[in-house]
């Protein structure tokens, strides 16, 4: 077979660069492997995001120019569409999107190869929409205008879902939501975790063992009040790394047990995974980098089995549990003993997700689907074919 040729013209879209979060670092990871590609976003903040993504040539839609139109972005979700599609395309051979809500739907020309990176389906419209604007969660005019928009978008992101060629899912989890809600299939290349900021070098533990240690923000359906209710009630120490708008809320919840910190540094983050117990994930992740950076750390997790967690914990990496109660996460932590996990061989399980690893995947696939497209007339089946392989 000949080699694969690279496109020529590469155009990388994501939904907003406001910050360096899961999907910013796999877009920094895009534009390693395509330097000369042009980015397209919803909106940007200019120095929110990494060097390598900023170095970059940035094309901001319209959306940034209304009213606080870069700070409060999400008040305009129900002009997403029409914003996304007004980017011109046309020039490129090969489109990426990077995409948890509205990228995906970018319009291109019918040779143009459009593969989308799917974190996750927009939760908020789909999934956990009643997490979000079910009663009690949001006032009733928010929830009126919400049901509008929510209906409006999901039309629209289940036709425009037919816009892509190729889907890669973040995990198995999100690849079963894929298939779900836009009836595709998709190929699974796990995100990266970075095993470099992350290591198990460390002081010697605390004799206590540390602290039980969970990572997140702060909103409802992340289960941090069930954890928060569990070391309650076992009187165990907990320390809650994460911010959000539920902050005030669990604060008062939290026994004199638990510990709030709010967002740490990448270095501080590290030396909290390092003093801890071991990490608990009471809900559900679409796939859920903290596991990972944990076991990079050389520590064990304790997570609900559903979701990315059941994927990225093993047996020799922790404990699942299969109910997101008090009682199943409590039987859990009192079958947890730390002294049952080798540091070594959960670094080991973390190194298989290092971020070389993910670049040389991600980078292959892409190509290799670039490749089968062009070969579509010739070969009608192949880009299906490369979809269903495992």
């Amino acid at each position: 077979m000949p080699p694969v040729e690279r496109p020529q013209r590469v155009a990388l879209v994501h939904d907003w660069l406001t910050g360096m979060r899961g999907g910013e670092k796999c877009l920094e990871v895009l534009c390693e492997v395509f330097p000369d590609a042009d980015v397209y976003t919803l909106v940007h903040r200019k120095g929110s995001v990494s060097p390598v993504i900023e170095a970059h040539t940035i094309h901001e839609s319209w959306l940034a120019r209304l009213p606080a139109g870069r700070s409060h972005y999400r008040a305009y979700a129900s002009l997403y569409p029409r914003a996304i599609e007004s980017f011109d395309l046309s020039r490129y051979d090969l489109v990426v999107s990077s995409s948890h809500c509205a990228a995906k739907g970018v319009l291109t020309r019918s040779d143009t190869f459009h593969l989308c990176y799917c974190y996750t389906p927009a939760r908020y419209f789909w999934d956990l929409y009643g997490e979000y604007f079910g009663p009690g969660k949001a006032g009733r005019l928010t929830r009126l205008v919400a049901a509008w928009a929510a209906h409006r978008f999901r039309l629209w992101d289940r036709v425009s879902a037919d816009r892509v060629d190729f889907f890669v899912a973040i995990s198995r989890h999100v690849a079963d939501r894929i298939a779900k809600h836009y009836r595709r299939s998709a190929r699974v290349v796990y995100p990266p975790v970075d095993t470099q900021t992350f290591t198990p070098e460390a002081a010697p533990p605390a004799p206590d063992g540390g602290p039980f240690l969970l990572v997140s923000a702060l909103v409802p359906y992340k289960g941090v009040d069930l954890a928060i209710r569990v070391a309650n009630r076992m009187r165990i120490p907990l320390r809650v790394v994460g911010t959000g708008p539920d902050e005030r809320r669990l604060r008062a919840l939290a026994g004199p047990t638990v510990r709030f910190d709010g967002w740490l540094s990448p270095v501080e983050l590290r030396d909290a995974y390092r003093s801890s117990r071991a990490l608990i994930q009471a809900h559900e992740e679409d796939f859920g980098i903290a596991p990972l950076e944990a076991m990079a750390c050389g520590k064990p997790v304790i997570a609900l089995r559903r979701g990315g967690g059941g994927e990225v914990v093993v047996p020799g990496t922790g404990v699942l549990f299969d109910e997101a109660t008090e009682e199943g996460l409590e039987e859990a932590v009192r079958s947890f003993d730390p002294r049952a996990y080798d540091a070594a061989a959960l670094r080991d399980r973390a190194m298989e997700f290092d971020r070389e690893v993910f670049k040389d995947r991600l980078r292959d696939l892409i190509l290799e689907a670039f490749e089968a497209f062009r070969r579509r007339r010739d070969d009608p089946d192949a880009l299906r074919r490369l979809e269903r392989d495992p």
